[in-house]
């Protein structure tokens, strides 16, 4: 299977390290717009640097497209046009519209179009699809501190995005309402978010997202019907806690702890979009399921920004 990066900056980079250490992949070379970073990524993974994405097309099957967000559908619309499958890192693109065109495109070609959603490798994220059966209510909560990479989107496009398609994935409901809140702080975009999913059967979903905090959290926790399920992302830890339904409150409860050690999951992710390639299994994030989280997060977005123009800046700042 013959494969490229393109876009080899700080995530593109592990892309290219992942492919390199595969067996039966040929990694053909990387792109980059900087001659330099495509240089030092190549000669690190020991491939071809390109800085052309043109020069490479004939040449590969398969390419990771880990670009900015901005160029993501031109990147993957060039590449599908030619006939190559596509991981295409999340979000899918900057539009609905946009979604729907490669989406369009990948069928056309009869190509995989995977979005990397990384989060669905997560053996903790794995526990919770598996033990999740009626959701009620969720909660989740991914702050990061800041890094001065990724603020071409917002926190929403950034980081909720991917518990918007953790849940959208385990909850197989129509959503009835949606509230948000959201603010700049640190960036002319919004950097600390909130949002409540409110579903058509009543399960409810209250999630946080910031990229401003002094501490890392990435966890979901579920409750359903005789269940507690929690994944700690970060930690890669699992927490089940059952009962038996009218059994004694306290001697029925079992809680069942798990760490899960030793696991590479954008390996696992990458790995998985060569194997749905060669037809082996079904890509586990598709397009389709990129575009449901991208409309989401941009349906959130559009409540935010709603509620930060009914705001006065102007005077917020000149009164501190």
């Amino acid at each position: 299977m013959r494969t490229a990066v393109i876009g080899v900056g700080y995530l593109g980079r592990f892309h290219a390290q992942k492919y390199s250490q595969m067996q039966g992949v040929d990694l053909v070379g990387v792109v980059d717009i900087s001659p330099e970073r495509a240089q030092d990524v190549a000669r690190e993974v020991g491939t071809r640097a390109y800085i052309d994405i043109h020069d490479i097309l004939g040449k590969i099957d398969a390419a990771s497209v880990v670009v900015p967000t901005v160029n993501h559908h031109e990147v993957a619309n060039i590449l599908l046009s030619h006939g190559i499958h596509c991981m295409l890192e999340k979000p899918i693109s900057t539009t609905v519209e946009e979604a729907d065109e490669l989406i369009g495109l990948a069928k056309k070609q009869g190509l995989i179009l995977q979005v990397g959603h990384l989060e669905r490798f997560n053996p903790a994220i794995k526990v919770l699809e598996a033990k999740v059966k009626h959701p009620l209510f969720i909660e989740a909560h991914r702050l990061s501190g800041f890094k001065d990479r990724a603020t071409d989107v917002d926190v929403v496009l950034d980081l909720m995005i991917h518990d918007l398609e953790i849940i959208l994935a385990i909850v197989d409901i129509p959503l009835k309402e949606i509230r948000a809140v959201g603010v700049p702080v640190l960036t002319s975009k919004v950097d600390i978010a909130n949002t409540r999913l409110i579903f058509e059967n009543g399960c409810t979903a209250n999630i946080t997202a910031s990229r401003i905090s002094l501490r890392d959290m990435r966890r979901i926790r579920v409750f359903q019907p005789g269940a507690y399920i929690s994944a700690d992302c970060a930690e890669r830890k699992s927490l089940v806690v059952t009962r038996d339904l009218g059994a004694d409150p306290m001697s029925a409860i079992r809680p069942e702890f798990k760490t899960h050690e030793g696991t590479d999951i954008l390996y696992d992710e990458l790995e998985s979009f060569i194997r749905s390639v060669q037809g082996l299994e079904k890509p586990k994030v598709t397009g389709e399921s990129g575009r449901r989280a991208l409309k989401l997060a941009l349906d959130i977005n559009a409540r935010i920004i709603k509620g930060l123009d009914a705001l006065d800046f102007d005077s917020i700042i000149s009164n501190q």
